[in-house]
């Protein structure tokens, strides 16, 4: 509960859904030491509002359009310090939780949960806390053992197109795009293969769209 007297926190929404903004100032109108200064409706207008509005809270959806969320709230953090952001999402994927989690977030909260817990995440986000749960931290860790470690084996060209192969590039258009030869496509293809120890390219791909949040925004969700 809030002291009284205390100074309300400052909360600015950044979502691209109209219905879900309204949502959002809906559930945060039952806490009265909480205060909506401004709805952005994209990651740029966010980087717009945060200089002029300083929210406490910058309370940002995971997919919108503008920065992505790890650049934005890196941005947020190293210019204006006194702003914490969390994460209000519908996107419960072990990918972006762990990719969130190492970024350096307040919290990653999912639409739909209880009021009371975004709420209680609010406050203590102004408060200076982090909010994971220990669920949260195991699947972020689990993850990082199973996929990141993976990831990182690639080389930046693997890893580039991979990137391809997700956005349902064919083996000519990636040879086009990278300035390589078809035959050096289907040598990182191989090489790929068998760091991933996987047998085919819809099974990379299918990994890659799954459990890699460097997959497109456009593809999965």
């Amino acid at each position: 509960m809030p002291k009284k007297g205390s100074k309300k926190i400052t909360v600015l929404i950044a979502d691209d859904e109209p219905v879900s903004r309204a949502g959002i100032r809906t559930l945060l109108a039952q806490a009265t030491d909480l205060e909506i200064v401004g709805e952005a409706k994209d990651g740029f207008e966010a980087q717009e509002m945060v200089p002029k509005l300083r929210p406490k809270i910058l309370l940002l959806d995971y997919k919108m359009p503008g920065p992505r969320p790890r650049e934005l709230e890196e941005w947020v953090r190293t210019k204006y310090p006194e702003t914490a952001t969390l994460i209000l999402t519908a996107h419960d994927r072990d990918a972006y939780l762990a990719g969130m989690i190492n970024s350096g977030i307040a919290g990653y909260l999912l639409k739909g949960q209880n009021p009371e817990q975004l709420i209680n995440a609010i406050r203590r986000a102004a408060e200076g806390t982090v909010y994971f749960s220990d669920e949260q931290i195991a699947r972020a860790q689990k993850w990082k053992e199973t996929v990141q470690e993976k990831w990182q084996s690639l080389t930046e060209r693997e890893r580039e197109l991979l990137r391809h192969l997700a956005m349902g590039d064919n083996n000519k258009t990636i040879s086009k795009v990278m300035n390589i030869t078809l035959k050096t496509v289907e040598f990182h293809m191989s090489n790929i293969l068998k760091k991933l120890s996987m047998d085919s390219r819809d099974q990379v791909i299918v990994w890659m769209l799954e459990h890699h949040p460097d997959a497109p925004n456009n593809i999965k969700d």
